[in-house]
């Protein structure tokens, strides 16, 4: 019996005939993307920043083609700006879109939190505790933004909804950037950590109503506060920079005066 898509003998497909199975790496673009992704978040890489392709690929010695495909990963992701002769810059940081990132969040993850609540067990409680204090207990923000995500999946990870799962996890790197402003403001983090062990009691105690409540306020409150100091600081920057604007036509009247 033959393969209708090459004409070959079935049995020529057997194991035998195949070469030893190789561990998986991850690829060369993945790599790329999630060094540029950590540069981006850690502010080696400002917003509006330039990423030249070939300066890349000279940089990871590699070609262009998964430069690319870097790129395209991350402008997907939300962290990465391409415009048609201009190139790829990093995407600058929009209040509009934190908003928004954390008005999807809340309604998603009242969602999840809702399905897991009754699913949740001794085990699964221990594991939310463990996460909640390791969030609690780390000063930096880099990595508290890693911790606070863990901590965020494990309450809603027993309600085994894959999808949901893959939508809210998308959001968190979308809102990376986002969270790490509010945690370089350090009266917020004592505040965000009273917030997560409100949460966390309500979920042991299995009050739904109240989990939820308690979550979309954390959520929308972390919306509103970094659409708030993005708004101001855009006010204060265009100010600055409309005065420097002035100033030379100053300069140069009282110039034209004296002359």
């Amino acid at each position: 019996m033959s393969d209708a898509t090459n004409g070959f003998p079935l049995e020529a497909a057997s194991p035998a005939f195949l070469p030893a199975p190789v561990q998986p790496r991850a690829s060369t673009s993945r790599v790329i993307a999630d060094a540029l992704r950590a540069a981006i978040v850690d502010g080696s890489l400002a917003p509006g920043a330039p990423l030249r392709q070939d300066a890349i690929a000279r940089h990871f010695s590699v070609s262009a083609i998964p430069v690319r495909e870097a790129l395209r990963q991350l402008e997907s992701e939300g962290w990465v700006k391409v415009e048609v002769h201009k190139g790829a810059t990093v995407a600058k940081l929009s209040p509009e879109e934190a908003r928004e990132i954390y008005e999807i969040r809340s309604a998603l993850e009242s969602l999840a939190i809702g399905l897991a609540i009754p699913l949740h067990t001794e085990t699964t409680l221990a594991e939310c505790e463990r996460l909640c204090q390791a969030a609690e207990d780390e000063p930096d923000p880099s990595r508290y933004v890693a911790r606070n995500e863990a901590f965020h999946l494990s309450l809603y990870a027993p309600a085994g909804r894959a999808q949901l799962a893959a939508m809210i996890d998308t959001l968190h790197r979308r809102g990376e950037r986002y969270l790490r402003l509010k945690f370089g403001l350090p009266s917020y983090k004592g505040e965000s950590d009273a917030e997560h062990e409100a949460l966390l009691d309500a979920v042991r105690r299995r009050d739904v109503a109240t989990a939820q409540s308690l979550l979309s306020a954390h959520l929308l409150g972390t919306g509103d506060l970094v659409y708030r100091f993005l708004t101001e600081r855009a006010r204060t920057e265009a100010a600055t920079a409309d005065a420097a604007g002035r100033k030379p036509r100053a300069r140069r009247a009282r110039g034209a005066t004296r002359s």
